[in-house]
């Protein structure tokens, strides 16, 4: 029996000279790179332009990417080396997603919650 799928999500940070559509072909090589084996991609949530907390390589601005994807371990050797070698990734950050997938919404906007209510001040 072959290792089990889990969950994982990454963030990219692209150079923000980098063309929309040169991501785009990033994105589905990496993605392909990281599903390879009997995953799947399940969200991808694009950012866009933020600024940096501190420069990388002289860049104070990033284009950030968060993918949200199915696969097997055995997949991301080769995945994060190929994110290594990448001049147009400025950083990246693979992590187990063990918390409940994201809505359709962007996961970059707050979402309200309901136990969230600022006026609660225990007074009628």
């Amino acid at each position: 029996m072959g290792e089990p799928v889990r969950d994982y999500e990454v963030v990219y940070i692209f150079d923000t000279t980098v063309e929309e559509s040169k991501v785009d072909e990033k994105l589905e090589r990496f993605n392909a790179l990281a599903t390879g084996g009997g995953g799947e991609v399940t969200t991808v949530d694009r950012w866009g332009a933020r600024p940096l907390a501190y420069p990388i390589a002289k860049k104070t601005a990033g284009n950030f990417v968060v993918v949200q994807f199915r696969a097997v371990g055995d997949a991301l050797p080769e995945f994060e080396r190929m994110m290594k070698l990448d001049d147009d990734l400025l950083r990246y950050l693979i992590v187990v997603h063990a918390g409940e997938p994201s809505a359709p919404m962007s996961i970059a906007h707050k979402v309200v919650r309901d136990d969230d209510d600022d006026d609660d001040d225990g007074e009628d």
